[in-house]
């Protein structure tokens, strides 16, 4: 009881621990769809950001020349506008970091400056005012929201690929449970075979017992092919138990089980009908056949009794073939294989002892 209680306990064990891993991989794809979220659009944030740098030091250049380009200025308006809202008509997404939007911040609020420090260039000449200094002020200001950028994306791609790896794990632990779960399988459905054959196996011979013969008995199809039935029954096994004790019956019911199986081809069936009567099927076979098996059977008797036996054998048999009753199924040879052995039986202590046979 305590052996079965620890498998059911380790069974649902792996159930739970099978729960647990697909829950956690279920949690791991959600979390790895939200930071993909995150990393969508933010290349574009970058590529965003550096316009900004590079066009900013190309209007700058322009004033300086003399050539105003007001629609440029408009253009990085709209692009930090964008930028830092993330609802512009750029597209662009508004980067959820603090050190991120805090150098945004610092650069808008610098680019109003520049602008108008611009203004300024325009009415007084470039020569008297901090345009140049002040632009390269706001390129280094625009190169730190740039790198401030990456630095969020390189997170996010870093949480990506940590997600990937414990969704592997995940997934390695998962197929480990289910090979484990897939062995415990296999090896109920073999010792749930083994106790089937078990079941239908004669422990002491090894041969199938009665309920193997049984089945094929009661096979109520008619026979198609010429089938022969072979009833075996043990002359002197009564004699054996009472003078040799019953361990010597035993093995002399096991010494002439490993006879017939020797004998008897193993295409064909023998099993242990019970005691010590054993049935044989020969399958696909005709008169000639199951007479030379039976010859066979009985000089390898007359050898093994030749050669010093202890515990002699003589049996007696009875047979029938289907060819002989038409439309006959195996019940049908069966009673007639039976009566042939108890007259061959009859027979035997008619010459022997002058014993009345079984009845």
């Amino acid at each position: 009881m305590i052996k079965g209680n620890v498998k059911i306990d380790r069974k649902n064990l792996i159930s739970i621990l099978q729960s647990c891993l697909v829950l956690i991989l279920v949690i791991l794809v959600a979390l790895m769809m939200v930071e993909i979220g995150n990393l969508k659009g933010t290349a574009r944030v970058i590529n965003y950001a550096g316009l900004v740098r590079g066009a900013t030091q190309r209007a700058v250049k322009l004033e300086i020349t003399g050539t105003r380009n007001d629609e440029l200025i408009a253009y990085l308006d709209d692009i930090l506008s964008d930028l830092t809202s993330g609802d512009g008509h750029y597209e662009l997404v508004k980067l959820k970091d603090a050190a991120y939007q805090e150098r945004l911040d610092i650069q808008s609020a610098y680019w109003e400056r520049l602008k108008a420090e611009v203004a300024a260039a325009r009415q007084r000449g470039y020569e008297n005012t901090q345009i140049v200094a002040m632009s390269e002020t706001y390129f280094e200001m625009a190169d730190e929201t740039v790198s401030a950028a990456e630095h969020y994306s390189e997170k996010i791609a870093m949480k990506i690929r940590t997600i990937e790896i414990l969704s592997a794990l995940d997934m390695l632990c998962l197929v480990i449970l289910i090979m484990l779960q897939t062995a415990m399988a296999l090896k109920m459905a073999r010792k749930n075979q083994l106790l089937e054959q078990k079941a239908y196996i004669d422990i002491h011979t090894g041969l199938p017992n009665k309920g193997s013969c049984e089945e094929l008995l009661n096979n109520r199809e008619i026979l198609r092919e010429p089938t022969a039935c072979v009833i075996f029954d043990l002359n002197n096994l009564k004699t054996v138990n009472d003078t040799r004790g019953h361990s010597a019956g035993d093995q002399l019911i096991l010494s002439f089980a490993r006879l017939l199986r020797r004998v008897i081809p193993e295409k064909h069936f023998v099993g242990r009908y019970g005691g010590d009567e054993f049935m044989a099927v020969i399958y696909h076979t005709d008169r000639q056949e199951v007479e030379g098996i039976l010859d066979s059977l009985r000089r390898e008797a007359d050898a093994a009794n030749r050669d010093g036996n202890q515990l002699p054998l003589s049996y007696a048999y009875g047979w029938a073939i289907s060819a002989d009753y038409e439309g006959c199924i195996m019940q049908t040879l069966l009673d007639k294989a039976d009566y042939c052995m108890y007259e061959n039986k009859r027979a035997y202590y008619a010459t022997h002892d002058r014993r009345a046979p079984r009845s």
